[in-house]
């Protein structure tokens, strides 16, 4: 098996807890869905925000998932002008006989305009 990268992207109504919670929890699991991934193949999860979104860690959202044994990591993203605002993102990173092509990165909300090439094939 080789390690593969699948990426998501998300937009959050507010920073309030429960809006980061919400929306990390509905990106993971449509990642998950959307690629099948068994738990016990992932390797580990990065978790990004916009740096306008700091209510809390939306690792979180996967602890309460039951993600609780998986390594995850959360930071914020550079702060690019003109960058989109309130975005959450994550790089999953999964064991899997998947090759690249079949691997399908998972953009939701606002989030949809950072890869329209990719939106279309969800």
């Amino acid at each position: 098996m080789l390690v593969r990268g699948i990426r998501g992207a998300t937009t959050v109504e507010a920073n309030t807890k429960e809006a980061i919670l919400e929306a990390a929890a509905e990106l993971l699991s449509a990642i998950v869905d959307a690629n099948q991934v068994q738990h016990d193949h992932v390797a580990s999860i990065i978790f990004s925000t916009s740096p306008d979104l700091n209510a809390e860690f939306p690792a979180v959202a996967a602890r309460t998932l039951g993600w609780t044994d998986v390594a995850l990591m959360c930071g914020h993203e550079m702060g690019v002008p003109g960058s989109l605002p309130k975005c959450l993102r994550i790089l999953m990173h999964v064991n899997t006989e998947q090759g690249l092509q079949d691997i399908k990165h998972i953009y939701l909300r606002g989030a949809r305009a950072l890869r329209p090439d990719l939106v279309a094939e969800q």
